[in-house]
């Protein structure tokens, strides 16, 4: 007899408790699933939220020691963590921000100790931690600090990808941290991971100049002569197929588009607008450069439409598929992992 296939683990985290990660939880666990769906999240709260959606939802407790099972529609396996106030939709508490971290580091834990092949994470809402008095500018930063990684944030949607090289920084600070020391080990660890987690073993990156016209030969700024030209041609020199620095204005076109696989952006608002006009609500946040997968949904908690019933399951169910991918795409590399990559 043939030994079983086996089952991928696939840890979610629900997010903001007073936003629609509980009914995108709850929604995702009405299909069928060939991973195994463990969600750590309080209980009642997802009892609730179905209650409210009319959503059938059998809670089951999850046992590391038995073998992992495909997801059954209708049912969820959960790892309990207790709300520190009842939630109400639509209505942010501090008090619940710390159940909110608490959720995320059981996860990263989880999938640093081998108990999941990957993360999938609902929105979480900045500003409510913040106001509960914890340091948190989003879970891209705050996972790779508990890893020990360097990330690198990348969107991603059918027909197109594209990575930044600095993440939520105000805009008057981008150019500052842009360094040929940042751009080596993003474009690194963007090249690596393509080949370890996508299988795409000769990766084409185009990257995005800084300023307008990709600086114009330095009448509109030098940061393209002085730093990122100078960086691509060294990491050209260990084999990545780099083409740039591009216009941003033109780089996001089929002349460019058609012969890649990721695009740099310099900065949150010069990649991601385009990204999400392709494909919002069918795409998926990831971050690269740690020694994990995890995989996010493309939106905010949208507390306005908490158990409304009026979401798209769409930016999760994708997420979810890309953490399978991915973490079938890692178990079979032979590349070394991103924990013993040298920096650059």
């Amino acid at each position: 007899m043939s030994s079983p296939p086996n089952i991928l683990r696939i840890a979610l985290t629900p997010g903001e408790p007073a936003g629609i990660g509980p009914d995108l939880c709850t929604l995702i666990s009405g299909k069928d699933w060939p991973c195994e769906l463990i969600a750590i999240c309080d209980p009642d709260l997802l009892s609730r939220r179905a209650k409210q959606l009319g959503a059938k939802l059998r809670i089951l407790e999850f046992n590391e020691h038995q073998a992992a099972k495909p997801h059954a529609s209708g049912t969820l396996k959960i790892i309990p963590v207790s709300l520190a106030n009842l939630e109400v939709p639509g209505l942010l508490d501090v008090n619940n921000a710390a159940y909110v971290l608490k959720t995320i580091n059981l996860a990263t834990k989880g999938c640093l100790a081998g108990r999941f092949d990957a993360m999938v994470t609902g929105p979480v809402h900045k500003g409510i931690i913040n106001d509960a008095g914890i340091v948190f500018t989003g879970h891209t930063e705050y996972i790779a600090s508990n890893t020990g990684g360097h990330p690198v944030m990348m969107l991603s949607t059918p027909g197109l990808r594209v990575a930044l090289a600095t993440t939520h920084l105000p805009l008057a600070k981008v150019s500052q941290a842009i360094t040929r020391h940042l751009l080596c080990r993003v474009l690194t660890s963007l090249n690596h991971d393509l080949k370890r987690c996508f299988g795409i073993m000769s990766p084409k990156i185009l990257v995005c100049g800084l300023n307008p016209h990709a600086g114009e030969n330095g009448y509109l700024g030098r940061e393209e002569i002085e730093t990122i030209a100078p960086a691509l041609r060294e990491l050209r020199e260990d084999g990545l197929q780099l083409i740039g620095p591009l216009p941003a204005d033109t780089i996001f076109t089929p002349k460019y588009l058609n012969n890649a696989d990721a695009v740099l952006a310099m900065f949150h608002d010069q990649g991601l607008p385009v990204l999400k006009y392709a494909g919002f609500g069918n795409a998926v946040n990831i971050t690269l450069g740690l020694p994990i997968i995890r995989t996010s949904v493309d939106h905010g908690t949208a507390i306005d439409l908490a158990g409304s019933g009026q979401i798209d399951l769409g930016s999760l169910d994708y997420a979810t598929q890309s953490a399978m991918e991915m973490s079938q795409n890692y178990k079979d590399s032979t590349l070394p992992s991103q924990q013993r990559l040298a920096e650059c």
